[in-house]
């Protein structure tokens, strides 16, 4: 039986920094967003958390050797199944069809250990929480739709600063819709399964030790030691998401609060108009805080 931790929610709400500090963790496999294996790493090259090439990464090779799947066609089927126009039908029918080489994928990571799957779309936990000798358990992160629609909009390279090709930058609404949708999805379907623990992104910054001890007791592995707001992170091999996976070292855990005054008063006012009906529910002011001035770029 392969155990997954599944973080699920929206793009750009801290996922990548507490996939590598539960990697710290023993019996932890940190593998980063695994829906985009197929095309970044298998297809494109794109290095491992590790610092060397999917190719050159002796797991993955391991792995995929073991998966033995045509890494275009998977990366086809997935592109096919998780289009969001798909999702009424996936709400309606609780499942998503997988190829087969997904649940090999699994097989060929689990053990006794845990892996953590940082691929937050929630179709994608749906088809991951449905395969066979997959036990899995659902990290719904959420962060102020703010915070996250103002760090879309950072020019974000997909492997670094030296990395031609960028990140997605979508405008503020789209971002701000994807967060209410994918947030309210991931909500209604796990919300009450039994197998599901909502942290938020400022609470984590807030108190990293508390935070992460009380998410390795919900995925019943052994807690990271973190130094106060301080964790020291060894190379992990998560396979794609944001370029922070490779930072290695002593981190500091702190609060990315640049948002608070660069979000200008319109795109403020849009973002909180459209993710409103979540953000009274998870205790995320309406108002912008007073402390900061409001820059009128961003």
């Amino acid at each position: 039986m392969t155990r997954v931790l599944f973080v699920a929610g929206s793009g750009r709400s801290g996922s990548t920094l507490v996939t590598n500090v539960l990697g710290q963790a023993g019996g932890v496999f940190a593998a980063g967003e695994l829906r985009y294996l197929w095309q970044r790493g298998a297809i494109d090259g794109r290095p491992c958390g590790c610092g060397q090439s999917f190719a050159e990464c002796p797991v993955w090779t391991r792995v995929m050797k073991e998966v033995d799947a045509d890494p275009a066609a998977v990366a086809g089927f997935l592109r096919a199944r998780l289009r969001m126009r798909r999702l009424p039908a996936l709400l309606w029918r609780r499942r998503v069809e997988a190829h087969p080489a997904i649940p090999a994928l699994y097989a060929a990571l689990g053990g006794d250990g845990l892996v953590v799957d940082s691929s937050k779309l929630p179709p994608y936990g749906l088809l991951v929480d449905g395969l066979p000798g997959v036990e899995t358990r659902v990290l719904h992160l959420v962060r102020d739709p703010r915070a996250t629609a103002f760090s879309w909009r950072r020019r974000k390279g997909l492997d670094g600063p030296g990395d031609p090709a960028l990140m997605s930058r979508p405008p503020v609404a789209k971002a701000a819709l994807l967060w209410l949708v994918w947030n309210a999805t991931t909500a209604l379907l796990w919300r009450r399964s039994g197998r599901y623990l909502r942290v938020r992104y400022e609470d984590f910054v807030a108190d990293p030790g508390d935070v992460t001890r009380r998410i390795a007791s919900f995925a019943g592995v052994p807690a990271p030691h973190i130094d106060e707001s301080t964790v020291h992170l060894a190379p992990t091999h998560a396979v794609a998401g944001n370029p922070s996976r490779h930072r290695t070292g002593d981190v500091a855990v702190v609060a990315d609060d640049e948002w608070v005054g660069g979000l200008s008063r319109p795109a403020y006012a849009l973002v909180t108009a459209i993710t409103a009906p979540l953000l009274w529910r998870w205790r995320y002011p309406l108002r912008r805080p007073p402390h900061r001035f409001a820059a009128k770029g961003g």
